[in-house]
Order: C-alpha cells, then sequence, then structure tokens
C-alpha cells in the first residue's frame, strides 16, 4: 500500500508540478514501481485475482441477501417457507438410520406439528426449550418448528452426562427439554431435570407427548403427528433474534452456550454454499452431530436454505462411510477433526471408488495426510473452511489450495477486516506496538486470528455466548486500530504470502521447549502418520528445574503392536529434536468430544506420574537414543534432576 501510495505522489509531482506529458509521466511511474519491488505484486495479482473476484462477488451476494432478509423480516422459518414453496415434492432429509425420506412439505408439515403442540402448552415468544436427543430428521422439524414460534432450542450435546448435562440445561434457561426416547437413561441421571415439562420423541413411532415430572415415568403415545396441520402465522420477528444455542466441546471444562441467530444461520450455510460453488441438485452427506454448528447449519443449512437433499446419519462409521455414499448418491460429504484420518485407517474396499462424491467439506484435515485423502478416495475438491460456530471472521478454501484452511486478498486486504496479529504463542497474550495497537502479523509469521467487530453489520457483529464474562473475554479493544474492538479466534495461523491461511494451533495448544515453539497439531499430524494412523494427542508436561515445558505423547495402542524402536528412527527423520515427545503415555483409547477433538484437560493433570497412570509411560532417554519404561525410581530421578532431559 505504501508502495502505491509513492507511485501516486509520483503522478501528481511529474504531471501537475513538472508539466512532463502523459507519455513520458506512465512510463517514468511503472518503471518505479517495477524497480520498487511492484513486480512481485503483480506476480501475486495475477495469481490471486481470480480467487478474490470469486470471494468477493460471494461476499457481495450474501451481504445483500442479509440486507434484504433484513428489510423484509425474513427468519430462517421465512427462508424455509420459500424453500417449501419451491421444492415442495422433493426430497429434503434421508435418514439412513431408517432409509426414511422426508419431501420439504412433510418436513414443513412436522414443523407446523411441533409448533402447534408447543402453543397448545403454553410456550412463547423467547421460551427457551433444549433438545437432548441423537441425530435423526426429527431433530430439524423440532427446532424448525419452535422457530416458527419464536421459541428457542437449546441443543444439547447428547453424550453428556450429570453435572455436564445440568450445567448445559440450566445456563440456557429452558422451560422444557424435549429428549429422544433412546437416551432416557441419561435423562434420569439429571435429577434436577424434575421441575422441567418434558416431551418425548420415539425413533421408531414419531410421537411426542406430556411426560409426567417423575423421570421415570413412561409417556404415552399420544395423536401427536396425527393431529391436523393448522396454518400459522409465523412469528414477525428479525433476523437478528435468536434462532438457537450451540454449545462449545467443553475440552478445557464446561461448555459455553453460543448464540446463533437467524442471520448468522444464514450466513454461515450461504457462504460455504456459494464460496463452494454448491447446487441444489448436491447430495449431501452429514454424519455429523446435529448439535454442533458443521452438521445442523454448514450441513442441514443447504437443505432449509437451498432445497439441497441431506442424508443424515445417526453416528459417523468409518466402515458404512462409502457404502453409503454410493448407496445416496451422495456428491458432497462432511468430514470435522479426525474423521478423514480414521477413513484412511481403514482397508481399502470397492465401495470407496464406486460413489459420485465431489467434494469433502469440512475442517480439521491434517495437511500430512491431505494429499493422500484425495488420491485414495478420488475426491476432486476439498472445501476446507475456517469458523468457529459464534465467530466473525470465517474462511474458506475456495480454490482448492492443499492444506489452507481459507485466505484473505492480499490486493485488498480491507474488505474483509480479519487479520493475524502477533501474540506470545504460549500465553496467546496480544503483542502491542508502542501506539498500543495490535500489530500485524507478516506473511510466514504465526498469529492469532482477529475479526474486526462491527455490531451493525450482520457479518462483522459478535452475538457472543449466554453467559456475558464469557462473551468479554473473547473481545479485545484497539487491535486493528485505536479504540476498535475485535472477536480473539484463540487460533494460531500461519499466511503465505499468497494470502492462504493455515490452521497452526489452538488457544494452549503451543508449548515452548529448548526454546522453541512447539505446535501439538503439527506434531501430533506427524506421530499419527508414522504410527499408522493411531489416535495421538501431544501436550506439554512441566518438569522441575527444567525451562519450559517437556512434550509428552498419548497414543491409543490397545493390541500393544507399538514397535519403539523403529518408532524412534522415523520420529528422528521427521522431527527436529525439540519437537519429539519426552515423555509417551499408551493407553487404550483417547477421549474424544463428540465433534471429534481430543480431550486433554485429564491428561495434561496426570502428567508422567507412573503413581498417578495404570498406562504404560516411557521416558526418552537422550544419553541412548531410545525410549525406556518410566517407573518409579527413574521418575524420582528426573524429579531431582539427575536425568538430565
Amino acid at each position: 500500500m505504501m508502495r502505491l501510495a509513492c507511485c501516486t505522489v509520483l503522478l501528481f509531482v511529474l504531471r501537475l508540478l513538472v508539466g512532463l506529458p502523459w507519455y513520458q509521466v506512465l512510463p517514468a511511474v511503472l518503471i518505479f514501481y517495477l524497480g520498487s519491488g511492484g513486480w512481485k505484486f503483480l506476480q501475486i495479482f495475477a495469481r490471486t485475482v481470480g480467487r478474490d473476484l470469486h470471494a468477493a462477488t460471494v461476499l457481495l451476494r450474501v451481504k445483500m441477501n442479509v440486507r434484504r432478509h433484513l428489510k423484509e423480516k425474513n427468519t430462517i422459518p421465512k427462508i424455509f417457507a420459500e424453500t417449501v414453496e419451491r421444492y415442495g415434492d422433493k426430497t429434503a432429509l434421508i435418514f439412513e438410520g431408517t432409509g426414511e425420506k422426508w419431501t420439504f412439505q412433510q418436513l414443513d408439515e412436522y414443523s407446523n406439528r411441533v409448533a402447534n403442540l408447543l402453543l397448545e402448552r403454553g410456550f412463547r415468544e423467547g421460551d427457551v426449550v433444549a433438545i437432548f436427543m441423537e441425530n435423526r430428521s426429527q431433530y430439524v422439524g423440532l427446532w424448525l418448528g419452535m422457530a416458527k414460534i419464536g421459541v428457542e432450542a437449546a441443543l444439547i450435546n447428547f453424550n453428556l452426562r450429570l453435572e455436564a448435562l445440568v450445567h448445559c440445561i440450566t445456563i440456557s434457561n429452558a422451560k422444557a427439554v424435549v429428549f429422544g426416547s433412546e437416551l432416557t437413561d441419561g435423562k434420569r441421571t439429571a435429577e434436577s431435570w424434575v421441575h422441567l415439562k418434558s416431551f418425548a420423541v420415539n425413533a421408531e413411532y414419531t410421537y411426542c407427548s406430556s411426560l409426567c415430572t417423575q423421570a421415570h415415568a413412561e409417556p404415552s403415545r399420544s395423536t401427536f403427528f396425527s393431529r391436523c396441520v393448522r396454518c400459522l402465522t409465523l412469528t414477525v420477528a428479525s433476523v437478528l433474534d435468536r434462532l438457537f444455542y450451540i454449545y462449545t466441546s467443553g475440552t478445557t471444562g464446561m461448555p459455553k452456550a453460543a448464540i446463533v441467530v437467524h442471520s448468522r444461520y444464514y450466513r454461515m450455510a450461504a457462504l460455504v454454499y456459494y464460496g463452494f460453488r454448491m447446487t441444489s441438485d448436491d447430495v449431501l452427506y452429514d454424519c455429523l452431530p446435529l448439535y454442533h454448528s458443521a452438521g445442523n447449519i454448514v450441513g442441514v443449512g443447504q437443505c432449509i436454505i437451498h432445497g439441497m437433499t441431506v442424508v443424515i446419519k445417526k453416528k459417523f462409521s468409518a466402515s458404512r462411510f462409502w457404502d453409503d455414499c454410493a448407496k445416496y448418491n451422495c456428491t458432497i460429504v462432511q468430514y470435522i477433526g479426525e474423521i478423514c484420518r480414521y477413513l484412511l485407517n481403514q482397508p481399502v474396499r470397492e465401495a470407496e471408488k464406486r460413489h459420485r462424491v465431489r467434494m469433502a467439506l469440512g475442517n480439521g484435515l491434517r495437511q500430512s495426510i491431505w494429499e493422500e485423502f484425495m488420491q485414495r478416495f478420488n475426491i476432486p475438491q476439498i472445501a476446507e473452511f475456517y469458523g468457529a460456530t459464534e465467530c466473525n471472521c470465517s474462511l474458506g478454501n475456495f480454490d482448492n489450495k492443499v492444506g489452507a484452511c481459507g485466505f484473505n486478498s492480499q490486493i485488498l486486504p480491507y474488505i474483509y477486516p480479519i487479520r493475524l496479529v502477533r501474540v506470545d504463542e504460549e500465553t496467546m497474550e496480544l503483542i502491542r506496538g508502542p501506539d498500543g495497537v495490535c500489530i500485524p502479523c507478516k506473511p510466514g509469521e504465526p498469529g492469532q486470528l482477529v475479526g474486526r467487530i462491527i455490531q451493525n453489520d450482520p457479518l462483522r457483529r459478535f452475538d457472543g455466548y449466554v453467559n456475558q464474562s464469557a462473551t468479554s473475554k473473547k473481545i479485545a479493544q484497539s487491535v486493528f486500530k485505536k479504540g476498535d474492538s475485535a472477536y480473539l479466534s484463540g487460533d494460531v495461523l500461519i499466511m503465505d504470502e499468497n494470502g492462504h491461511m493455515y490452521f497452526k494451533d489452538r488457544t494452549g495448544d503451543t508449548f515452548r521447549w529448548k526454546g522453541e515453539n512447539v505446535s501439538t497439531t503439527e506434531v501430533e499430524g506427524t506421530l499419527s502418520r508414522l504410527l499408522d494412523m493411531k489416535d495421538v494427542v501431544v501436550y506439554g508436561v512441566e518438569v522441575p528445574g527444567a525451562e519450559g515445558k517437556a512434550g509428552m505423547a498419548a497414543i491409543a495402542d490397545p493390541s500393544h503392536s507399538t514397535d519403539l524402536e523403529k518408532f524412534v528412527k522415523d520420529m528422528e527423520k521427521a522431527l527436529p529434536p525439540y519437537a519429539r515427545p519426552v515423555f509417551l503415555r499408551f493407553l487404550p483409547e483417547v477421549n474424544k468430544t463428540g465433534t471429534f477433538k481430543f480431550q486433554k484437560t485429564d491428561l495434561r493433570r496426570d502428567s508422567f506420574d507412573p503413581t498417578a497412570v495404570s498406562d504404560r509411560l516411557y521416558f526418552l532417554d537422550s544419553s541412548r537414543g531410545r525410549y525406556v519404561q518410566l517407573d518409579e525410581e527413574l521418575y524420582r530421578s528426573i524429579l531431582s534432576g539427575k536425568n538430565k532431559l
């Protein structure tokens, strides 16, 4: 930008002050521009202009649509009504568990029944009703029916039990819970539910009935599904009103309830649809949990808003994945976290080549297996994106760049107000310049992704969480300029000279060892590849007297099949000394969240103490170049400093 400013000044001086003719001025300015390094900018321009123009068109289209919806008060139910009018008899949802198919008309009718029943039971606009059930078509109809009368849904992780389950219900201020009959035992673990109204939805019989407040009571099958479908006058609301709540994974504590307003739902689904050039003729395979934004917004949103057929899978199955895709003629598949690695770990089968899948859509595909995944399963496009439920700095890899989670234009970087800013990678503290404003990162320099907050812009606003203190922690002041505010993603990314961004780490997943920053994400990917795609979790542990944190890797190895001698040799070739884990822990399995993220809190707490865990522990003896069994005697020797790390 400084170079362009200098060229403008030169143009002014030569033309207006010196009085040279245009045929002399223009060549002089061009020579100055190229001589001062402008040639590199022209190369970047040539490589990225097509990508950037497409992105600008997508951004403008979505922004104009949001403005129209805001003006016309088109909430998600009203947008869905337009979809029903256009695609009424087309298949909207297929539940893979039973093969049951719902047309758009049937989904509309089911959601009307839900809305009518809730109205009869006294629920009104602004009330909250929690949904606690596994994936199936009724899940979509339930929250959609609630939204038609302004009732907000709290989408509860069906894996939760006890305190975490009670916590999620409580912070949402839910007045009732709709639960799947398959989760009745889970419901019984939450004694505080007895004061709530409850409804049960049965996977086989599809009913919704009043349930006695006693947790052990059996629901009576009522005539819910045979009720007349009365015409509903949709609640007149704003696209800035709350639609539902989605909870964070809770990898480092109790989950937080992120607020999803109607405009956010539309924006997330539409940016993906237009950005990756989807069509209403696509068939999307959604094996992700519907309590999560990837499954319920990025996936189901293509059905609700754009008329796409979506196949809902009860739970992800690596062994059935490609058979399902071939059976339902899917053209787009969703992934998240470690799903792609699990698929690569499956034996080769015929179905993985018989499918019609043209695009894999998701986030979290490790760069170390990116090309192998594309080649083995013959998938032309990886539609990797970045974006938490609540964030305002979403990214998309629109040009199929290997390893990238998105980009920001280098031609006009201020069109989309996001930035990587310098941070202390261990503490994630923002590093500021003399003026108190955050320092932007240069290409190749890791930094935290931030997005400028503009609350009156539906695409730039930050709606936060139900808990105000949690919201405040995600906002920083004076980030782009003095006095502004920005959303803190908590994620460290790196950008190349063309503006492509690559995921590096999440908050707390980087630690310093031997004067170097260690990326747990990168080390996990490398070690997993060396260990035939086993689950590997990497984290830092404190050692008395040692500066920084020593690397430790927890490896899922139920069959005790790891050859440690070979592992060390392979690791020495693949990782620098500071990134090699000092400690190993072998355990039957690694705990994961419902969205396939590793849970590290307990592992960090256990550290490398052989008296605290029953799993096999090993220590990297640098003097002998191999791992040795870590017993209590060696543990005490390490703590005392006798064994050097």
